[in-house]
């Protein structure tokens, strides 16, 4: 089966065409800026800019970079707050049939890591953890996901995760790999003891520079880079949409 994934984030919208038995893109991934403001409206504007680009009338995925339940929006710290309570799988259908799925961004990526890449054959407690505009986390236990881990919301040394561990806080303060690893350190040892997971898989763009920042992880559970990178959410939530009624 095919299916669109579109990819909604912080700086950006991604989608591509995958083949959800491989996870392979079918074609070039494309991407537009997130609108300013990121509007609900706005974000539809980009999302039919995509499914136009693609010609596509087939099953559609999206990710939100928030808490998602039956495709409504229900939190809103790294989009518009205009997002609150909209039903994001009704507005990004717009007359499209079949229906369009809408599920978390970090959800997504988790499920495309578990079936094609870092985390495939693992059956234990994977956490996985996707470091960009925000801090994105994801739970599977044996093999089943639990859904709307928000866990870059939580807060220690007096700040949220999302102000201490981002990409986007190396980089707008220029931090040295070093000194953003040991933030990144502090954040996985405090998640190890909520979740004491077998295994944490780092996400995000900032995954392909894993050798620069792994040497200052010192957790007890074994630590890897995600394989699928920023295709990651594309591919998810493609596969979600291919199979809705195994991600509620």
């Amino acid at each position: 089966m095919k299916c669109l994934g579109i990819d909604i984030g912080g700086t950006g919208v991604k989608a591509a065409p995958v083949d959800v038995s491989t996870g392979r893109l079918l074609a070039e991934r494309m991407r537009v800026p997130i609108p300013k403001p990121a509007t609900p409206r706005a974000v539809l504007e980009a999302v039919q800019e995509l499914v136009s680009h693609f010609k596509w009338t087939g099953r559609v995925g999206c990710t939100m970079p928030s808490v998602v339940k039956s495709g409504v929006v229900y939190s809103a710290m790294n989009i518009d707050s205009s997002w609150l309570g909209v039903d994001a799988a009704r507005l990004f259908a717009h007359r499209k049939r079949p229906p369009v799925v809408v599920h978390n961004d970090a959800d997504a990526a988790a499920v495309a890591e578990m079936q094609f890449g870092a985390g495939r054959g693992k059956n234990g407690l994977v956490l996985m953890v996707t470091l960009g505009t925000g801090i994105g986390t994801a739970l599977f236990y044996r093999g089943s996901l639990v859904p709307n881990l928000e866990l870059g919301q939580i807060e220690y040394d007096g700040k949220k995760a999302e102000q201490r561990a981002t990409n986007r806080v190396r980089e707008e303060r220029d931090q040295s790999w070093q000194k953003w690893g040991g933030r990144v350190n502090e954040y996985l040892l405090m998640l190890e003891k909520i979740a004491s997971p077998d295994l944490i898989i780092i996400g995000g763009g900032v995954s392909k520079h894993h050798r620069e920042f792994f040497p200052y992880l010192k957790t007890d559970c074994k630590v890897v880079p995600a394989k699928l990178l920023n295709e990651a959410g594309i591919i998810g939530v493609a596969l979600m949409a291919a199979r809705p009624g195994d991600f509620r």
